[in-house]
């Protein structure tokens, strides 16, 4: 990665470069008019055609610093800037414009933000050995189109193009025919682009940062996660005259379950999270004792040795369970990630560059999917995370201050052109 000459000359030229936070922001809110939601929240689902539309804000913004864009076959868009030495992969740094449902607030828009890096590194002269491309991934929320992560994960050979395309949304459009549609979809083959590290900006999405009144996280780890769907058989009986003894009630090994659950989840703490989420009751009747449940079981730990024993521990507790209310039961994996570790030349950098600047720091694990995660597969990579208000994330009332994200775009300018080499004229 960076070597201790490229870290001397950003001691020398670059510890004093900072980010026009005025301007960033001014960026931000510029895009975040772009979908607005209900109560305040940004609604710029993916391949729509408030996507579109911010996607030629992001162009107009690229082509105003002289960046060459490229576009792929799943939509994703890459804005070059070229290094004195074209040969050299690209130092690749992004996210995405989509948002979710129209529960996000305008964060989900300040990742668009890193074309501040650009625009610094333009008016100051800096000229770096590698390119440095910003790309923004289509669809990385997943929520209209799952899974999420999708075109990262394309380009990461996680799941095939044609695959990809052939994904419907609720109402049985394909992601092929509506980046047709919206006119967002390249000729370049996904994964072409050889790239010599990724970095990824994205506020916490949980409240460590803001609780311990820390800048800036450097993110170590993301974590796996397990899902698993449970489905509980017993007997439906009315509530009223069916004598407690004689009651084979699913929802009651549902709500003994959920307990486990979170016994599970405590005993590896603090890093362990468990939870159950969806959940389905037949026959969903206010007199019907239920007669089968389904439901989900979120299991999340940077190790897979311990997401391994937290389901261990559940399925037998599980069975435990069942057998004593005499449920019949049946668990699935519904969904896996492994975790994933970062790598330490891009930890490095991004730990560098919050000391070079002053701002205060700690490691952080991850606890949701990024397209970070995917990239890592295929290249060096690192996130940087900064606070948000309350450590809400997915919800209207989402937000963060500007100087958390000038904080954040700071870091991420400086190890960016640490990894790239500055080249000393």
């Amino acid at each position: 990665m960076a070597s201790d000459m490229n870290t001397g000359l950003m001691d020398q030229r670059g510890k004093n470069f900072r980010i026009d936070g005025d301007r960033l922001w001014d960026s931000l809110m510029e895009m975040a008019k772009i979908g607005p939601g209900v109560a305040g929240g940004n609604n710029r689902q993916t391949l729509t055609d408030e996507d579109a539309e911010g996607r030629r804000l992001y162009q107009a913004w690229c082509e105003a610093e002289g960046l060459e864009m490229g576009l792929d076959k799943m939509g994703t868009m890459f804005a070059r800037r070229e290094g004195t030495d074209p040969s050299l992969p690209p130092v690749m740094v992004g996210s995405h414009l989509d948002t979710s449902r129209p529960v996000e607030n305008m964060t989900a828009s300040r990742r668009a933000g890193r074309a501040g890096d650009i625009r610094t590194l333009n008016e100051t002269g800096i000229k770096t050995r590698h390119p440095i491309e910003v790309v923004n991934w289509t669809n990385e929320e997943g929520t209209r189109f799952s899974p999420p992560m999708m075109a990262s994960g394309v380009f990461a050979g996680v799941h095939t193009l044609d695959w990809a395309y052939g994904r419907t949304d609720a109402a049985g459009k394909t992601v092929g025919g509506e980046l047709e549609r919206i006119g967002w979809i390249g000729d370049e083959e996904v994964g072409a682009r050889k790239l010599a590290a990724f970095f990824e900006l994205h506020i916490e999405q949980g409240p460590i940062l803001e609780d311990e009144n820390i800048d800036i996280g450097v993110v170590t780890h993301g974590q796996g996660l397990n899902w698993l769907q449970v489905t509980l058989t017993g007997k439906e009986a009315h509530t009223g005259s069916t004598p407690m003894p004689k009651r084979v009630n699913a929802g009651l090994g549902m709500a003994r379950i959920t307990q486990l659950v979170d016994e599970i989840a405590w005993s590896h703490a603090p890093l362990a999270v468990g939870a159950v989420g969806h959940c389905d009751v037949y026959p969903n009747s206010r007199n019907i004792i239920p007669g089968k449940v389904v439901f989900t079981v979120d299991f999340r730990h940077p190790k897979q040795e311990v997401i391994d024993d937290m389901e261990a521990r559940l399925r037998a507790g599980a069975a435990e369970i069942c057998k004593e209310i005499g449920l019949e039961m049946d668990i699935e994996q519904a969904g896996k990630f492994d975790p994933v570790e970062f790598d330490d030349g891009c930890v490095g950098a991004i730990r560098r560059a919050a000391q070079r600047l002053g701002y205060s720091h700690r490691d952080i694990v991850s606890g949701a999917g990024h397209d970070a995660c995917w990239i890592n597969r295929v290249a060096p990579t690192a996130m940087i995370m900064c606070p948000c208000v309350d450590g809400l994330s997915h919800n209207e009332a989402e937000d963060i201050t500007k100087d958390w994200a000038t904080a954040g775009a700071d870091v991420l300018f400086h190890a960016v052109v640490e990894t790239a080499g500055i080249v000393d004229d």
